[in-house]
């Protein structure tokens, strides 16, 4: 990928869009090409959180483990999305695991330096950062209570309309997602079990709410989806 094109892709990334072409080239030219396999560990808990990466294509899962071992999902990170930043919180270590879900996953990475250094010189990006900060805060906290306060059903399709809105596309008055999830990670992404997620699945598709196949699911009327 050359320059020009590094620079166009950066130009749809939500924090960047609008900048000059002057900021887009400086961005662009800090950005180098990193490619991953499927499952590919990005980053572990722990390691220097030595760059800031753009993903390009496929999609992650940024991870941790309970204190049984069992996986957690955090987020799932899809492209046009910026994520790896604990150093920009000044953290001096990874504080999650990013894996890789699909094959042929592309990022651009920026060293953490550079990348904090262009932020300080660069205002309206940092007012941009700040506000991206707070949006990821209200979801996190939005998932929380997620988690307290409602039962697994009510989860899992919370899942599918949050997939809906930041992965999906309209079809007629339907909504297509298509998605490498497994139905475990849905699982881990949703603080239930495998098995819970696959009858809360059939019983949505018997009821005509959802058809789903391997790698999509597609949502009849998602405003009435319950």
């Amino acid at each position: 990928m050359d320059l020009n094109a590094k620079m166009q892709y950066l130009s749809e990334v939500a924090l960047f869009e609008g900048l000059p072409s002057e900021d887009l080239m400086d961005l662009a030219s800090l950005a180098s090409i990193k490619k991953y396999s499927k499952h590919q560990i990005i980053y572990r808990v722990g390691d220097a959180p030595e760059e800031v990466y753009v993903l390009v294509n496929g999609i992650i899962k940024i991870i941790s483990k309970s204190g049984e071992g069992r996986e957690v999902i955090k987020t799932i990170i899809h492209p046009k999305s910026l994520f790896g930043i604990e150093y920009l919180s000044s953290q001096e270590q990874r504080s999650n695991t990013a894996k890789s879900i699909d094959k042929d996953l592309v990022c651009f990475a920026i060293n953490s330096k550079d990348f904090k250094t262009y932020l300080k010189e660069n205002w309206t990006l940092t007012e941009r950062f700040i506000k991206m900060q707070g949006t990821r805060l209200m979801y996190l906290e939005d998932r929380f209570e997620s988690l307290v306060f409602k039962d697994a059903r009510e989860r899992i399709i919370d899942f599918l309309k949050d997939n809906a809105k930041t992965n999906g596309r309209q079809v007629g008055l339907e909504m297509l997602i298509k998605h490498s999830l497994t139905q475990q990670d849905i699982a881990n992404y949703t603080g239930t079990s495998r098995q819970t997620v696959t009858y809360v699945l059939n019983d949505l598709k018997r009821q005509n709410q959802i058809y789903f196949k391997r790698k999509s699911i597609l949502i009849r009327d998602i405003a009435n989806l319950c």
